[in-house]
């Protein structure tokens, strides 16, 4: 770094109800560059030789920014117990969790806020340096040497890769809403770049608090560089760009995407993951694949719904965090965590009935139900047939040979999509897991075009209309309202991997590399499975299921849109769509029926 580094530590155990300690400086093992983190300590009499749990977080959003800078009208909703004067987005309060004995490490991520280096978000250094502050936090004279990972989105998707390296002194993790997996959960689901969010994200939450970035402190975005600012030039120097890697690199084993792999086997700490039924483009399938993947014996799967940034500070959701963190972290067991088999693995929340979206009090209508498995052991995997009439039932009818088709690069705002819907329910039927759509696809022209698509997006979504015919909206990730939920496929990346060992019937493996890319040709069919993220919904008697495929995205998408004119390109993808329909080729979803206990 061209500025010289101080050291600027600082402590203040009289200001408030906990020792802060500012600017500690952690210097990774590798040696490379330095972190800095905020420690947050209980205050006692014996303070100096009494030994805390430890929660650690780090990321990227700046220790130092205040959360009501951040998003005030966030901040104005959470709930008054974790709006303390160090509060910070997405991250746990210390005014609260030192009231209960646990010390809190909130580390700046490598290359922004105070900590020197190189911005490179999500990277393998990234990970590496996470290891060695939970390291650090575990062998401080005031730890108690148990450490606790504990952060929503950014800071629980981080937390999968660093439990997996097994840190001395990591005790337990809860993955908020985190993605598990960076290609299939955040960037290329189903193979397509899901450019959207990552601007916006890079735009708002990043890039904005690089570490040299002169003006943070006068617009409010934690305090400016201790070492001072750098040029433009070195700040371009020391970053990379989230956006420009994810459009450059496009499969599995590019060294980009390869080099953040990790085996989620590797995770041997108790694990409890939460996830939200209305995070249908980012966290939700992360945090269940995570959880089945996760080689711990201890280990718990919970949804919730609601907004991403309000649940985590719930008090009955707190009550959870405390309860399964004291457990491993204290040793104080009073639900029976620590017991195997003693605690239901799954905890569901049940969507059932129009309780409207963003509403959390509305939602607190839903009922809970526990069970032993995901996936539910008696789930009834069941096809709902499309037909050429916009029909989806349950009965394959022949059907003479015809095809439905549809123009390739719509908008939201002006869709192409095709939509199939099924005859009211006759009886409540509950569905929650996994989805899959299995459809026939293929692609021409356009009449009178001389461009030659050569690939085909597939965007699926899933919705519910209920009794009164009105369609049932949810809380999505932002507060928008949201369908059931979505899945994506780049016809060219149909190819799936039977002999892989997460491949399910109901959930098709896909690898994603340059050597699983097939061709699409103009005027050929294939048979392709969709890949559509976990849902639940209880359809009451008279409800309805739609069924819509389209060529883009469609309403429920909000900041997750797939629209890079590179990624999806005129060129490879402006043509006719078409579903295809004969007594040979078959299009069905399966949806996972629940029948009652």
């Amino acid at each position: 770094m061209p500025n010289q580094i101080r050291d600027i530590h600082s402590v203040d155990d009289t200001s408030y109800a906990y020792i802060v300690e500012q600017d500690v400086t952690v210097t990774p093992k590798s040696g490379n560059g330095l972190i800095r983190v905020n420690v947050y300590r209980p205050k006692h009499e014996d303070s100096e030789t009494l030994k805390s749990p430890v929660i650690v977080t780090y990321g990227p959003y700046g220790k130092d920014i205040p959360y009501k800078d951040f998003h005030p009208k966030s901040f104005s909703e959470v709930d008054s117990d974790h709006r303390g004067p160090h509060a910070a987005w997405e991250t746990p309060d210390p005014a609260f969790w030192t009231k209960h004995g646990y010390a809190v490490v909130r580390a700046d991520e490598r290359g922004l806020g105070q900590s020197p280096g190189v911005l490179d978000t999500m990277s393998r250094g990234t990970s590496e340096a996470f290891f060695d502050v939970v390291e650090w936090a575990a062998e401080q004279t005031w730890s108690s040497g148990k450490v606790g990972l504990l952060g929503i989105s950014y800071y629980a998707g981080s937390q999968w890769r660093v439990a997996a390296r097994q840190p001395k002194g990591l005790a337990a993790m809860i993955p908020w809403e985190g993605m598990s997996d960076y290609y299939r959960d955040r960037c290329r689901q189903g193979g397509i770049l899901s450019n959207g969010f990552i601007k916006f994200w890079w735009d708002r939450q990043v890039v904005t608090n690089q570490y040299g970035l002169a003006g943070r402190a006068a617009r409010k975005w934690g305090p400016d560089t201790i070492e001072g600012d750098l040029s433009e030039d070195e700040l371009a120097a020391n970053r990379r760009d989230q956006n420009t890697d994810n459009q450059e690199n496009a499969f599995r084993d590019d060294s980009y995407y390869a080099s953040k792999e990790y085996h989620m086997g590797d995770i041997k700490v108790p694990v409890l993951s939460v996830a939200n039924w209305g995070g249908i483009c980012l966290h939700l399938r992360g945090n269940v694949e995570g959880w089945t993947w996760a080689g711990s014996d201890l280990k718990y799967l919970r949804f919730i719904t609601g907004r991403h940034d309000l649940p985590f500070y719930y008090k009955e959701e707190v009550e959870v965090q405390r309860s399964f963190l004291d457990a491993f972290l204290k040793g104080e067991d009073q639900e029976g965590w620590s017991v195997k088999g003693k605690l239901p693995a799954v905890d569901l929340v049940l969507r059932k009935g129009d309780v409207g979206f963003n509403d959390a009090k509305a939602e607190q209508t839903y009922t809970r139900r526990t069970e032993n498995e995901w996936p539910i052991a008696r789930t009834q995997y069941t096809k709902f047939y499309l037909s050429a009439d916009g029909k989806l039932g349950r009965d394959l009818s022949s059907e003479s040979q015809s095809k439905l088709s549809y123009k390739a690069l719509g908008t939201i705002e002006k869709p192409q999509l095709l939509q199939f819907e099924t005859a009211p329910f006759e009886a409540e039927t509950e569905i929650t897991g996994h989805v899959v759509a299995h459809l026939n696809v293929s692609v021409g022209p356009h009449a009178n075009s001389e461009n030659l698509p050569s690939d085909i997006d597939l965007f699926a979504t899933l919705r519910y209309i209920s009794p009164s015919g009105k369609e049932v909206h949810y809380t999505g990730t932002a507060g928008d309202p949201v369908p059931l939920t979505k899945g994506w496929l780049r016809v060219s990346l149909r190819k799936t991997d039977p002999d892989h060992w997460k491949h399910r019937p109901w959930l098709p493996y896909r690898n994603y590399t340059s050597k699983d890319v097939q061709p699409v040709i103009p005027g050929e069919v294939y048979p392709v499975d969709v890949e559509i993220w976990p849902t639940n919904v209880v359809v009451e008697a008279g409800g309805k299921i739609i069924f819509e495929i389209a060529s883009g995205d469609t309403q429920g998408a909000g900041l997750f849109t797939h629209m890079s004119p590179v990624d999806r390109s005129k060129e490879r993808l402006d043509g006719i769509n078409s579903i295809h329909f004969s007594s040979t080729l078959s299009n069905y979803v399966t949806l996972p029926v629940i029948p009652p206990k």
